[in-house]
């Protein structure tokens, strides 16, 4: 009876935001090898702690190989495909030839690639991509969305307006792709209202998304049938300065030097996929709601969204 009641009590997650192409899950920061790759520790620590599905995210054609090798390597792990706002200088020698690349990976790999994005906004980081070559290259990726019917990872930071505006305009678009999910959310109460109201798009929330106690507030007003969990790794994570720290449950042994890697631990300052627990429990915390249930919730809400074909 123990057994069984404990089976029935485990969490299970699904990360919708992953970058593990990133370098520093090969052991490399700042362009110089600090420990040995632990890609593999890392994604056995998240297999461990509960994950079940894992979505890498893609923001440059440059990622897009890296990542549909991983994803071919195991089904567990699926891709978004597109260019994020910050990069979208890329489409700029040519425009065409950029988006029938990214175009061409989606049709090559129908199971691997189960989003287009990460697209969207970016205004805290204009100085890596202007706001009308962003603005152009995101409505852009909107018709691969409803050309392969792939829900939208989407991005925005400080450009609230500019990117309903986008969505509006291109509201058939989006009926066609079957919605998406904003990811990173930390805006205001008022800018989740009209995320939710306008149909078809979710919440994605991490430790960027629960670090004020107005973050807090607004996570505990967000519906539940409305969010979905991930931790933006190897960025994002939940430290002790944050508000939303003191309902983290989950403890990990970390290595604040590098160098000092083990096999057996996390680097401080790294996030990783088995840390999506920690950012439940901070949801779970602010709502005064029981974190089991609220896992089923949001587990079931990712599968509505990007792996339950209508």
């Amino acid at each position: 009876m123990k057994i069984f009641k404990q089976l029935k009590m485990a969490k299970k997650y699904i990360d919708i935001g992953a970058n593990l192409t990133d370098p520093m899950f090969r052991g490399v920061y700042g362009g110089k090898q600090k420990h040995t790759d632990d890609l593999h520790l890392v994604l056995e620590r998240a297999w461990k702690q509960g994950v079940e599905k894992m979505i890498i995210t893609v923001g440059s054609l440059n990622e897009t190989d890296e990542a549909l090798k991983l994803a071919k390597q195991d089904d567990r792990l699926t891709v978004t495909m597109g260019c994020h706002p910050t990069r979208c200088n890329e489409f700029l020698p040519d425009p065409e030839q950029y988006y029938q690349s990214l175009r061409n990976k989606i049709r090559e790999n129908p199971e691997q690639v189960i989003a287009v994005g990460e697209c969207g906004l970016d205004y805290d980081r204009l100085h890596f991509c202007e706001k009308d070559t962003q603005k152009k290259y995101f409505e852009k990726q909107l018709s691969l969305a409803a050309e392969f019917r792939l829900p939208l990872f989407l991005h925005c930071r400080n450009a609230h307006s500019d990117f309903m505006e986008i969505l509006e305009r291109n509201r058939d678009k989006l009926l066609d792709a079957g919605g998406g999910v904003v990811h990173s959310f930390d805006g205001t109460l008022e800018q989740a209202e009209k995320v939710i109201a306008y149909g078809g798009l979710y919440i994605g929330l991490n430790g960027c998304s629960l670090k004020t106690v107005d973050n807090l507030e607004v996570i505990r007003r967000i519906p539940n049938d409305r969010i979905m969990l991930e931790t933006d790794c190897p960025w994002c994570g939940i430290r002790p300065s944050h508000a939303g720290s003191k309902y983290v449950q989950t403890k990990f042994t970390a290595v604040k030097k590098k160098e000092k890697w083990t096999a057996e631990t996390l680097v401080d300052g790294r996030c990783e996929p088995c840390q999506i627990s920690q950012v439940l429990e901070v949801i779970a915390g602010v709502k005064d709601e029981d974190a089991s249930v609220l896992a089923e919730k949001y587990y079931n809400n990712t599968l509505d969204l990007f792996f339950i074909k209508n």
